[in-house]
């Protein structure tokens, strides 16, 4: 149910676009049609190829935390980290307020010998890092692209992500500073819970030199699926704008609804028309979210089921394994 009624919602988007959008739809959907599906397919393998990096620098985040507390318990692979990501975005896909992000925390607790709290923690930080990172991208590429010509709208995404950064920034500084504090006031059992998340942000938060640059990585593949679609469909945009356009769709998908649905597209939409035609930008938006909606929902899918199946072909762990508590003495 959730599933269809988000793609209820595309739909819907796409028809009050379609009805209250000056768009040529004959020319949107000649671009569609005329694309080069070689060039689609090396986008949609740059974009899959991301979730490498982004498992890679989770798993370090995860492993700085020492999330993994049972004895003799070790971290999960770089793959498995990727497909909980991969799991987690499709939830985003289909629910609301990207409950992925929780449920893939809840899958690394569940395989890591860890506990939820320290894990949601971690995932915390990725975030952290991943809107620092597009911070600084973002800045390099509104620069590069003002060298050349001016436009208010780069501006606005770029004091978005500034914005979202400093906010996430406050957090951590409060975080830091204040969290025993806090921690203080909770009920017993919550003040433990909030304990290990504390220490599964704070503790992620080092080799960050390496977590930067593995994010980088990610989002300049992220940036290479666009300039690949964009190609595929037979148009020219500038570079900088390619990058401000990837970074500007990642933050319009943080808004809690499925994939960011209604966000997204018109946001996409505004910032391509500063250098293509509306009817054209209107194709890109399609293909693209063809990658970053569509075969999330049925690649994302696939991962989803199969993790579970494999969930369900595990042994139980015993309850004193999983808490990471001694067996009790028959003797004593």
């Amino acid at each position: 149910m959730p599933t269809l009624l988000s793609l209820a919602i595309a739909a819907g988007f796409i028809v009050l676009l379609a009805s209250q959008a000056d768009l040529d739809w004959g020319r949107t959907w000649a671009n569609v049609r005329g694309i080069d599906l070689r060039l689609y397919i090396v986008g949609l393998a740059l974009y899959y190829l991301s979730f490498a990096f982004r498992g890679l620098r989770w798993r370090i985040l995860a492993k700085n935390a020492v999330i993994n507390s049972t004895p003799g318990s070790e971290l999960p692979s770089t793959l498995k980290f990727s497909q909980l990501i991969v799991i987690g975005w499709f939830v985003n896909s289909i629910g609301w307020l990207r409950v992925g992000d929780a449920y893939r925390a809840y899958g690394l607790s569940n395989i890591a010998g860890g506990n939820f709290s320290s894990s949601l923690g971690t995932v915390l930080a990725e975030r952290v890092t991943d809107m620092v990172t597009v911070l600084g991208l973002l800045a390099v590429a509104v620069v590069w692209y003002s060298a050349t010509r001016e436009s208010a709208g780069v501006y606005y995404i770029a004091l978005i992500a500034l914005a979202m950064a400093a906010a996430l920034a406050g957090l951590m500084v409060v975080m830091k500073g204040y969290g025993h504090r806090i921690a203080r006031l909770l009920p017993g059992r919550f003040e433990e819970a909030y304990g290990r998340f504390q220490q599964g942000v704070l503790g992620s938060l080092q080799q960050l030199p390496t977590v930067f640059a593995l994010g980088v990585a990610g989002w300049l593949l992220e940036a290479g699926r666009l300039y690949f679609v964009v190609k595929a469909l037979s148009l020219e945009i500038d570079l900088p704008l390619v990058l401000i356009v990837a970074l500007g769709g990642a933050i319009l998908s943080t808004v809690p609804t499925p994939g960011g649905i209604g966000a997204v597209e018109p946001g996409l939409t505004s910032l391509l028309i500063l250098g293509l035609e509306r009817s054209d930008a209107a194709s890109v938006v399609l293909i693209d979210r063809s990658i970053t909606y569509v075969s999330v929902l049925i690649i994302g899918g696939l991962v989803f089921l199969l993790w579970q199946l494999s969930l369900a072909r595990r042994p139980k762990r015993d309850p004193d394994e999983a808490t990471g508590k001694p067996e009790s003495d028959p003797e004593a």
